[in-house]
């Protein structure tokens, strides 16, 4: 029997290494190889099946088993390899790891004792060879090349590394906060890290192999034969924690993870990005050369256990090395979790004989996935062993429940990997079949949880991490923007490659809502503009053509514009004050797609649009200008009215003649009481428009218009000052009344009471939209007053007197020229105290309920009573009660020295307060009766009126019999007469 070949195959990464030895198991009859990784003994076991078939290949980890009954050739980890087996063929991958210090001692365990029946490979760096010479002096040592170069390329930012790169960091912090600016900047990342699973892993990785995305962010766990398409490798970081203390990377280590770029023939380059410092020199020579220390000594513990006893065992773990180049590294999670159980009364107990410590040591060898630095997984190992001790197997409620537990999708990404680490356990556990009386069943729901959870967890990662449109477009874009596939469709989203970029918005294009960045939006709008360039002029071609009613005019000085096939319209210029206010100054809005002769065309078709907006809107004022061209009196009040867009608030009274008024009227104007304005100029139309000019002259927003049909409204609080005038609403009192209705109504009233107070029609409240509480303020602001009636006597029938009205009289004791009224608080020239009222107050006081103070000069009936018919008083209050007299010379020259005052140096009946005196022979004669009965005094006949003419006629209350028809023998003085004829 000729002994087994022993060789190693040394070399740094990328040299075909591992091909050779899957070649060389699958040429043997048998054979087995183990890996330092779940994924790599899991990648190649793909492998081998699809070259041998299912049912040949057996895949063992520590958490998976395949074994079919037939199975000759096996793909495991290296703690898993059955060496219990006899195999042809024997290979151990990466054979340098004997050196670390927590997982060497497995690794050196079957650098010395794994041996195949015809051949043994020994994989891995030539860092190993001094010592790997020493210690298996008869193994063949082949050395080879690495296929392509690995070049150092520097320092680069993040936004800067070519595509195919991988960014190596050493925390999941970094990791997170790498690939988040990577999806901002580059369109996302996939995400590979030790502690997903080897699922996760996989579908992580083919996002990058199948180039959704062009980077992969990293920690080292890539440095151990994964194979990936990556060209350049960057370093986030060069230090790393080691499960103790945080250290820098060896060169070794460094060149482990760097060599991952350039596969096949193909070179790689390395660099660093991020917050990484340069690396050195002679760091950079190590790797690029290959030139590494070789190392001194192997990681080592004693595998020929002692079961004897606990302390044994622990002794037997605690046993020095037997020779030179070995040494004891640290002490693994096994042996630290078999100290603290040792500690433990009851755990001793249970453990005695070889078959109980050997079932608690398996019981400590069950991995910390979780790794929580706590005493949970000792805890656990107890548990497990307790159970299978006393019960001699796990209860099956318990294992179910527990993988149930875990088997829970919500949460975020550090929640979701601490659950997968929760479950490897169980599947490792699971994976023992004398520990389970249904192993199997645990086994598939252990497998089923994880796929679960990995699935949700890679969902999680590409959700966060990878922007598929943005990663595509940059790629096409890298590519070149001429092979790129766009189009706009009708209502103006942008589409590229398939993807939905934007929308063009008038002549605007803006990215996609769910853009979340600048650098997102940049690379869409880069992408967009390819499809613009054909789209934007089109889109001017089609606006020039489109309909006035396709344009509007918006509360904020904007011009929108609805293309055929917009949903809604879209703002393509603003308004600016011009020189005159129906000229506004149109500045399309500014973008990139339009040049200067694009935005001429479309200020020239928007000016021609605003021009015939104004000639339609405003043209019962252009129509009323050209009427009044020709007639020099109604050209400055129409230029008046131009200016301020067909309405001018103010009164006209002063201004206007009734000559000029008439004509007016005959064009269509009218000069009111409140304003200068065109009836048809108070409607929606015209009204909307002169807001919008209004708005634009103040620089402010357009304020709301009130809707049509309205007579009256509150005044909106958002109104600015002097709006409501301008738009043709009276300020009347707590309201604001419509124009035409204000003249209207106060037209109306101003005739009712043009001699004396007359009855409030009772439609007037309905008619200005008043409540009855309010309507004394409304008419007041329009002019006129309510007078209270005269309620009826106690001993009177009839129907209540209704609500008179009156014209207002501010100054009603300055204007007025009678001498009966300027002399009636004076003294009389018999000497005889002035008359009063029958309730001793002076007869100008003012009337009751609160009316103006000239209430009682203008409560004088409508219109004189016929001759010879009683006199008619307007008040009762204001009924004179004449005083006694002295002798009576002559009853002519009595009334009129009483009414008429002194005509030679007496001065009671000069006029006052600015009144203007006539000829006093032109105010007909002062004494002697009246045509119509009334007393001398008055200027002219009929009932006396203001001198101002701007209220209603004021006659004087009368108590008195007509002339002509003898004394009155019921009056005072003829009872006087009567009474001296007696006496004497």
């Amino acid at each position: 029997m000729f002994a087994s070949r022993v060789k190693a195959v040394l070399g740094p990464t990328n040299t075909g290494k591992t091909h050779l030895a899957i070649t060389r198991l699958l040429a043997h009859s048998s054979g087995i190889i183990g890996f330092p990784l779940r994924l790599l003994a899991r990648e190649n076991y793909d492998r081998m099946v699809a070259a041998k078939g299912e049912r040949n290949v057996a895949l063992i980890t520590g958490e998976e088993k395949i074994i079919p009954p037939g199975a000759k050739w096996f793909a495991c980890t290296v703690e898993a390899m059955p060496l219990d087996r006899q195999a042809e063929f024997v290979a151990v991958d990466e054979i340098q790891l004997c050196a670390d210090a927590d997982r060497g001692h497995v690794f050196t365990d079957r650098l010395l004792n794994a041996r195949g029946l015809v051949e043994t490979m020994f994989l891995g760096a030539e860092t190993i060879r001094p010592l790997l010479q020493r210690l298996v002096p008869q193994a063949e040592i082949e050395s080879r090349p690495r296929l392509s170069q690995l070049t150092y390329a520097g320092p680069a930012r993040l936004t800067r590394l070519p595509p195919r790169s991988a960014v190596v960091a050493f925390s999941a912090g970094e990791v997170y906060a790498i690939a988040e600016a990577i999806r901002r900047r580059r369109g996302g990342c996939a995400v590979v890290m030790g502690r997903l699973s080897p699922r996760t892993r996989n579908a992580q990785v083919a996002l990058y192999q199948n180039r959704e995305v062009d980077f992969l962010v990293a920690t080292d766990a890539i440095g151990m034969g994964l194979n990936m398409d990556v060209d350049h490798v960057a370093f986030a970081g060069l230090q790393k924690f080691d499960g103790h203390r945080p250290r820098l990377l060896t060169p070794q280590e460094a060149a482990q993870i760097a060599g991952r770029a350039g596969r096949g023939m193909r070179d790689g380059t390395f660099g660093v990005t991020a917050e990484c410092p340069p690396l050195a020199d002679d760091f950079v020579h190590k790797i690029e050369g290959h030139h590494f220390e070789p190392l001194t000594t192997l990681a080592w513990r004693n595998s020929a256990l002692d079961m004897s006893g606990i302390d044994a065992l622990l002794d037997s773990l605690a046993q020095p090395p037997p020779f030179q180049g070995l040494a004891r590294g640290n002490d693994a999670t096994d042996h630290i979790t078999l100290e603290h159980l040792s500690r433990d009364q009851e755990i001793r107990k249970l453990a005695q004989g070889r078959a109980r410590l050997r079932l608690l040591w398996d019981a400590c060898q069950i991995p910390d996935f979780r790794k929580l630095a706590d005493e949970s997984h000792t805890r656990f190992c107890a548990r497990v062993f307790r159970h299978l001790a006393e019960d001699g197997t796990l209860p099956t409620d318990w294992a179910a429940s527990q993988i149930r537990y875990l088997d829970n999708t919500e949460g975020d990404l550090d929640t979701l990997m601490a659950r997968l680490a929760g479950i490897r356990t169980w599947t490792y556990v699971a994976a023992r079949s004398d520990w389970l009386k249904d192993a199997t069943a645990m086994q598939e729901a252990a497998r089923a949880a994880e796929d679960h959870v990995s699935d949700a967890l890679h969902e999680r990662l590409t959700a966060r991490f990878v922007d598929r449109r943005a990663a595509h477009l940059i790629r096409k874009l890298d590519e070149g923007e001429e092979n790129l596939l766009s189009a706009v469709a009708r209502n103006g989203e942008v589409v590229v490659e398939g993807h939905p970029v934007g929308h063009v918005k008038g002549f605007v294009f803006e990215t996609a809502a769910d853009a979340e960045d600048e650098e997102e939006r940049r690379v869409m709008l880069r992408a967009a503009r390819r499809a613009l360039r054909e789209e934007i002029p089109r889109r001017v071609a089609a606006f020039e053509a489109a309909p006035d009613e396709a344009f509007a005019l918006t509360k904020f000085q904007r011009i929108t514009w609805k293309a055929e096939g917009d949903d809604e319209a879209h703002e393509v210029a603003k308004i600016k004050p011009g020189t005159t206010p129906e000229k506004p100054v149109i500045e399309p809005i500014d973008s990139e797609f339009i040049d200067g002769s694009d935005r001429e065309r479309i200020r020239a078709k928007l000016a021609t649009w605003f021009d015939a907006l104004v000639a339609r809107d405003f043209a019962p004022l252009i129509e009323a200008e050209a009427k009044a061209a020709e007639d020099a009196e109604l050209r400055g009040h129409l230029f008046r009215l131009r200016e301020f867009l067909g309405l001018l608030p103010g009164g006209t009274e002063r201004e206007v003649t009734p000559e000029i008024r008439a004509k007016l009227k005959a064009i269509d104007v009218r000069a009111g009481r409140f304003a200068l304005y065109i009836p048809e100029m108070l409607k929606p139309r015209p009204m909307a428009l002169r807001a919008q000019l209004w708005a634009l002259k103040a620089n402010s927003a357009v304020p709301d218009l009130p809707g049509g049909g309205l007579v009256s409204i509150i005044p909106p609080r958002d109104w600015p000052r002097g709006f409501g005038a301008t738009m043709g609403w009276v300020q009347a009192g707590p309201a604001l009344v419509r124009l035409d209705v204000a003249e209207r109504i106060a037209g109306e009233l101003g005739h009712l009471t043009r001699r004396a107070p007359a009855a409030l029609p009772v439609d007037v409240a309905s008619r200005l939209g008043a409540k009855a509480d309010t309507l004394p303020a409304v008419l007041n602001a329009l002019g006129f007053r309510l007078v209270s009636p005269e309620p009826l006597a106690e001993d009177a029938f009839g129907p209540p007197a209704p609500q008179l009205v009156a014209a207002r009289r501010e100054d009603a004791h300055r204007g007025r020229g009678g001498p009966e009224r300027r002399d009636r608080n004076r003294p009389r020239r018999d000497g005889a105290p002035a008359r009063k009222a029958a309730d001793g107050a002076p007869a100008d006081a003012a009337p009751a309920d609160g009316a103006p103070a000239d209430a009682a000069h203008t409560g004088g009936a409508e219109a004189a009573p016929a001759e010879g018919a009683p006199r008619t008083e307007a008040a009762p209050e204001n009924r004179e009660v004449r005083g006694p007299r002295g002798p009576r010379r002559d009853d002519r020259q009595g009334r009129q020295g009483e009414r008429g005052g002194d005509r030679g140096g007496n001065r009671q009946g000069e006029p006052r307060n600015g009144e203007r005196q006539g000829n006093r022979d032109d105010r007909g004669p002062r004494n002697g009766p009246r045509a119509d009965g009334q007393r001398g005094g008055g200027y002219g006949n009929g009932p006396r009126r203001d001198r101002r003419d701007d209220g209603p006629a004021t006659p004087r209350p009368v108590f008195e019999p007509p002339r002509g028809k003898g004394p009155d023998p019921d009056s005072p003085f003829a009872v006087l007469a009567r009474l001296k004829l007696g006496k004497s």
